[in-house]
């Protein structure tokens, strides 16, 4: 069968033919086109990291390397003779797949590509060799021979690897499953052998991988997609049959769209997610998370699920009234690929010319969306593609891909802020906010007017309003003066300047003058340790440092209410550490999340709640930490502070910087409430506070709904936890960066406890507070003073005085996207 279609088969012999055919060794056709996919940067990035993390423990073997060698040389029934066939068959399974390309028409060409994947591979292995110690002649060893003694790292595990990586988008599943296996055992056999230690094999496996990847990057891979001879099959066998069936130009991430033509259901769109193409569908169905349509990935929905979901939206819809495009067939091919097929009847909105767009069809759209509504179902994708026009003149819904069954009543929401803006890019706002009145009325067009915000809508639309003649702020105001009601104001958030910077500056370098006098140690000591200091620790304290972000990324999205977006929260979170330059931390945070709420359409008294549940979250979790330290037999601190400080020769510094932190919250207080001016605004605060404190307490029942869903409690505190466990680890890196080591519980112990109190000083970012503390904390676990400063000062340099460089592009991005 041609892949342009051919003559109808009866379905009998169509069944045959697929079961002929269920056992494909390609993926994609000849002529499949070439991508460079996201996925192999993340794998190029992840590679590249694994391969240098490992280099700092190289050549070994470590501890954990002789632990594991001897469990798998003990495993019993295990002879040398099976890891040895299993470590023989990384080679021939290579063979294989080069022999497999070499004898298939027209895919001779990948001999090439697969051969530079190797080159790159041996290249590289052979690189992180010489630099690890490991000789020229070990290495080649390592590559031709599977005898030991051991040598870092495996270059024949890193080559194999690079072919069977390389290869993998070009093989049907089955066959990436069994190159995979393959590779595992390979792995663990060369650990059993005695070929290298655990560390080379794991370093071998990251170059291969990494390999692979930059072969990917340089000349691309397919997708995985069906031809369309195979759609042909499989619409055939669920007795669609189809007349012709082409791929259609328009092509969506993870999915692979065709346009068939059935003499019984005229023309169809088909949708078909591909055996083949499940890494493209996990990995768009990840980005689209994280940068487009909502918090929550489909990692658990298979290729089935999302079709049957569609389709039963789609019927769900059609039963309660509402007009779509109705579902034709769905199920799965013989191939094991999941297909969706639905009538094309009509054009989208956004393919017809404005004249033909008069005020019936605009007033249409409102009434066809408020039907969906009120049958329990939000379409989440609403745009001028999705709303179509059919031939007889009536409207009608495609695409329920993403629609959500009973949802909140934000979803609703957004779906009406959408369709507003899709309207006014269409025929202009004053004419898409009259009909939107006209069906809604004023009271409804308030209701969803916060939501009209760039975080609502998706990139192509955003891109759009960019390249349009008006603003989503024009349009706002055409929708407050159709509903008469003004918009409530948005948080106004305080900006860094260069005069914040400078008292910043001089306050830093007061704070670093009199911590060091109390500890007795002279500046020239800490140079001296800091010029000592090992400058590769102190690089990955400051690479681990944005980790942190990450975790309180996910901290948040289980705080909030509203559907967010990863990338934007995760933004916002490296944005907080640039405001925090002039807010304590704690305000700082709820700060700036008011205003980013608020862009989601939450009130600032919902935003603020969801940022005071965020916080009460993080301190619930230090508070754990800390009793669970303190009370079970975990090492904490090993002598008492004041014990510290007398059994050393700095005889008072520990009690003296207790001292001096305890002393900064009495001065503040002090001062607060000798000077005037600053009595008198105090003072005035209280009645705002008072009704503040009332309008907080009404909204907050709306946002303490987030504590009824154990996953988003979960949520919060594993965010909460995991920023406090990298804190800690990046604190024992600055450590370890001065020839000093420390239990882990000893360093979540002191970094806990200086964040719990720094977090509540009124002072930016704790500056002077926390480097007390830090260095108070270290004392008390036997650190000499110099040291305990030196780490102070880098760990706060990692975590506090440098994240604001990428935190100011980050509030730029912000800004920017109209996030805040």
């Amino acid at each position: 069968m041609q892949d342009d279609g051919g003559p109808q088969l009866k379905p009998t012999a169509d069944r045959q033919r697929a079961a002929i055919r269920g056992f494909r060794v390609f993926s994609s056709a000849v002529n499949a086109r070439q991508v460079r996919r996201p996925s192999d940067v993340v794998l190029l990035v992840l590679s590249s990291l694994v391969t240098l993390l490992l280099a700092v423990e190289a050549p070994g073997p470590t501890q954990l390397d002789n632990s594991i060698t001897k469990l798998l040389t003990s495993l019993p029934g295990l002879g040398g003779w099976l890891w040895e066939f299993a470590y023989a068959l990384l080679a021939v399974w290579a063979i294989v797949l080069v022999l497999i390309m070499a004898s298939t028409p027209g895919r001779r060409r990948l001999l090439l590509n697969v051969a530079l994947a190797a080159f790159v591979a041996i290249g590289l292995a052979f690189a992180a060799s010489r630099v690890s110690g490991t000789s020229w002649s070990d290495g080649w060893r390592a590559l031709v021979s599977a005898s030991p003694p051991s040598v870092y790292l495996a270059i024949r595990v890193a080559a194999v690897t690079a072919v069977v990586m390389f290869a993998s988008p070009h093989l049907s599943r089955p066959m990436r499953l069994v190159g995979n296996w393959i590779v595992g055992l390979g792995a663990l056999s060369g650990i059993a052998l005695g070929i290298a230690s655990p560390i080379g094999i794991v370093a071998g496996l990251a170059v291969g991988i990494a390999s692979a990847a930059i072969a990917h990057l340089i000349v691309g891979s397919p997708a995985g997609q069906p031809t369309p001879s195979q759609v042909w099959l499989a619409l055939a066998d669920l007795d669609v049959a189809p007349t012709d069936v082409e791929e259609s130009p328009f092509q969506s991430p993870g999915v692979a769209l065709f346009t068939a033509t059935s003499s019984q259901h005229g023309a169809l769109l088909v949708k078909v997610f591909g055996r083949d193409a499940y890494d493209a569908q996990l990995f768009s169905s990840v980005w689209r998370s994280l940068q487009n349509r909502g918090e929550t990935p489909q990692l658990r929905s298979s290729r089935f699920q999302r079709v049957e979901h569609e389709a039963v939206a789609t019927l769900l819809a059609e039963r309660a009234g509402v007009s779509v495009l109705p579902v034709v067939a769905v199920g799965r091919s013989t191939d094991g690929d999941a297909l969706l097929a639905t009538q094309v009847t009509g054009q989208p909105l956004a393919e017809i010319g404005v004249n033909f767009l008069d005020d019936t069809v605009l007033t249409g759209t409102w009434k066809l969306l408020a039907a969906l509504h009120n049958s329990g179902i939000s379409h989440g994708q609403i745009d001028g593609s999705h709303i179509v026009i059919r031939t007889d003149g009536t409207l009608a819904l495609a695409d329920f891909d993403d629609a959500r069954i009973a949802p909140e009543r934000g979803a609703f929401l957004a779906d009406r802020a959408r369709l507003l803006v899709t309207l006014s890019l269409l025929v202009g706002h004053d004419r898409a906010v009259a009909s939107a009145s006209e069906v809604l009325g004023a009271s409804g067009i308030a209701e969803f007017l916060p939501l009209v915000q760039p975080a609502v809508l998706d990139h192509p639309t955003r891109t759009a309003i960019k390249d349009g003649e008006w603003s989503l702020a024009d349009l706002r105001e055409a929708a407050v003066n159709a509903s008469g009601v003004d918009p409530a104001p948005l948080q106004r958030i305080r900006r860094v300047t260069a005069r914040s910077i400078i008292i910043l500056a001089v306050g830093a370098l007061v704070a670093y003058v009199v911590i060091s006098r109390l500890a007795n140690v002279d500046f020239a000591s800490i140079l001296s340790e800091l010029s000592t200091a090992n400058f590769w620790w102190l690089l990955g304290a400051l690479a681990m440092s944005p980790l942190v972000q990450v975790a309180y990324s996910a901290s948040t999205l289980g705080a909030s209410i509203a559907a967010l977006r990863f990338i934007p929260v995760l933004i916002l979170q490296y944005a907080i550490q640039f405001i925090a330059l002039v807010l304590p931390a704690t305000a700082a945070r709820l700060a700036l999340e008011i205003r980013f709420f608020e862009r989601f359409g939450l009130s600032a008294a919902s935003a603020l709640s969801i940022g005071v549940i965020d916080s009460v979250s993080g301190f619930a979790v230090q508070i754990g930490l800390l009793l669970l330290i303190t009370l079970t037999s975990l090492p904490g601190l090993t002598t008492s502070i004041t014990a510290a400080a007398t059994s050393s020769p700095t005889t008072s510094s520990g009690h003296s910087i207790l001292l001096l932190a305890i002393a900064l919250l009495i001065i503040g207080a002090v001062i607060s409430v000798v000077i005037p001016s600053l009595r008198h605004r105090l003072w005035g605060r209280i009645p705002t506070m008072r009704s503040a404190i009332k309008e907080q307490a009404s909204s907050a029942r709306g946002s303490l709904v987030v504590l009824r869903d154990p996953r988003k409690v979960v949520r919060m505190l594993v965010g909460n936890l995991g920023a406090q466990l990298i804190q800690a680890v990046i604190l024992g890196l600055c450590l370890t960066a001065f020839g000093q080591t420390a239990h882990l519980s000893q360093l979540i112990l002191i970094n806990t406890a200086v964040s719990l109190f720094a977090g509540l000083m009124p002072v930016p970012g704790g500056m002077g507070v926390a480097e007390a503390g830090y260095t108070a904390g270290l004392q008390a676990i036997g650190i000499p003073s110099a040291i305990a400063i030196s780490t102070a000062i880098a760990f706060r340099l990692a975590t506090f005085y440098l994240p604001p460089l990428w935190g100011s592009v980050a509030m730029r991005w912000l800004r920017r996207n109209s996030y805040v």
